[in-house]
């Protein structure tokens, strides 16, 4: 996703709302961005976004906080993510690919005992095709191989 010459990328709970369809509603959307904050927020601020600590919100779409995360993009320890291109109403954005999603909800459980986190990782699972060994790898690397029989028995649980 380009806009205003930044280019950035979608991640967290907003992909999920992406890959489920409106399923997931997100009430934020998380972009990594290659630029400094300080110049994303002047970009932002000159499209009438106002500055709420860490978040911009737009007057004609105040329900919905945008955060820029520093990047590089990682999850867990995994610094080698290389988005995908979707088309999404019309416009080809840049986001996480359901694999690197799933691995990115299930960080949260691991780290932050978010199971909110498992169940969106299950319900992109379910809706989309994802890569099983490799969140099986991204799992066991992280020393969490309990939590991705979770994640299969939850995304299992439906097709059966």
């Amino acid at each position: 996703m380009s806009l205003a010459g930044v280019s950035s990328v979608l991640v967290g709970g907003a992909v999920v709302s992406v890959y489920s369809a409106g399923l997931y509603r997100s009430g934020d959307i998380d972009l990594v961005a290659d630029m400094s904050m300080r110049k994303i927020g002047l970009i932002l601020e000159a499209l009438d976004f106002r500055r709420i600590h860490r978040h911009f919100q737009h007057p004609l779409c105040s329900h919905i906080f945008v955060e820029i995360v520093s990047g590089p993009i990682a999850i867990g320890d995994d610094y080698k993510i290389v988005p995908d291109t979707v088309a999404v109403s019309g416009e080809c954005i840049r986001i996480l690919s359901p694999t690197d999603c799933i691995k990115d909800r299930l960080a949260s459980y691991i780290y932050f005992g978010a199971r909110e986190c498992l169940d969106q990782a299950i319900l992109v699972g379910r809706a989309q095709p994802y890569v099983s060994v490799e969140i099986e790898r991204w799992c066991r690397h992280e020393k969490s191989d309990a939590v991705f029989r979770e994640f299969k028995s939850g995304v299992d649980a439906v097709l059966s």
